[in-house]
């Protein structure tokens, strides 16, 4: 699969999963769980209602940064 363009990110609604969060950054879902856990996942993660997500807005962000 490959990664999604900042377009295609915009998109998105204003939350994701991890899961769907890792494939811009081209790492994996356990790796990115492990980053999640361990506070160092390169966007802003929340919890809501128990489930981890992350806040499109801060993957388009971390992928415009040079």
């Amino acid at each position: 699969m490959t990664a999604p363009t900042l377009d295609e990110i915009r998109t998105w609604p204003a939350t994701v999963d991890v899961t769907q969060a890792c494939r811009p950054f081209g790492i994996s879902r356990a790796f990115g769980y492990e980053l999640v856990a361990r506070g160092d996942f390169p966007a802003r993660v929340i919890t809501v209602g128990g489930r981890r997500r992350v806040v499109t807005a801060s993957i388009v962000a971390a992928l415009e940064t040079p």
